[in-house]
């Protein structure tokens, strides 16, 4: 399909924006932070992926923008972030992705998120960034089931998505992974747009000019 088909491109130009997260596009700009956090093993190891080069990554950064069954957000700290006080790059928390594996079922979304940046772990921008990703799904991706796969020893994760009523549907003892799951009914569409009510959407270009330049 030529450009601007396919779902996911969808949000190339939306930052939405919370309390303490902001989701902006995976751009270039934020491959080398990105390829930075991917040498850990830890986090080789929690997002079961193997160490790529820099050329390798920006070629991932391209096609996960050009493709069709996945959505994938750069997590910022707010505050950091729109103090201007510092490019994206140096606001770089983690990332969100949401991937249509089904090809039968277009409504059931993967969600997996990562805070790659220790010091942010444990202090809520994890939830906040995945309620917003999951609202974004449900309103804008016709997104009506979430599934998560998270590896068993990963304790902090399931036990977010337990509070983010995912319950747990199937254990992978090969793969050691849990798999939760989230049917999202009225009652449940509702608890998401409640939880997300704080969430503005900007035009991610807009935001990118120099202040000023708006008025001329």
């Amino acid at each position: 399909p030529g450009p601007g088909t396919g779902a996911m491109r969808i949000n190339q130009n939306t930052v939405l924006r919370g309390e303490r997260v902001a989701l902006v596009p995976y751009s270039s700009a934020h491959v080398p932070r990105y390829h930075e956090w991917m040498q850990s093993e830890e986090l080789q190891r929690l997002t079961a992926s193997e160490p790529l080069s820099l050329e390798q990554e920006y070629e991932m950064q391209r096609s996960w923008r050009d493709d069709a069954d996945k959505c994938t957000f750069i997590v910022l700290d707010t505050e950091r972030w729109s103090g201007q006080a510092c490019g994206d790059e140096d606001c770089m928390v983690g990332d969100v992705n949401l991937f249509l594996t089904d090809t039968e079922d277009p409504t059931l979304g993967e969600i997996e998120i990562m805070i790659a940046e220790p010091s942010y772990r444990g202090r809520g921008f994890g939830k906040e960034a995945t309620l917003m990703m999951m609202s974004y799904g449900v309103t804008d991706l016709g997104i009506t089931k979430f599934e998560a796969k998270i590896g068993q020893e990963n304790e902090a994760s399931i036990c977010m998505f337990k509070k983010l009523h995912f319950k747990e549907v199937a254990v992978n003892s090969v793969f050691q992974e849990v798999t939760l799951r989230l049917d999202v009914n009225d009652q449940e569409r509702q608890w998401l747009l409640d939880q997300t009510n704080h969430m503005e959407r900007q035009s991610y270009t807009e935001m990118k000019l120099p202040a000023g330049e708006l008025e001329t």
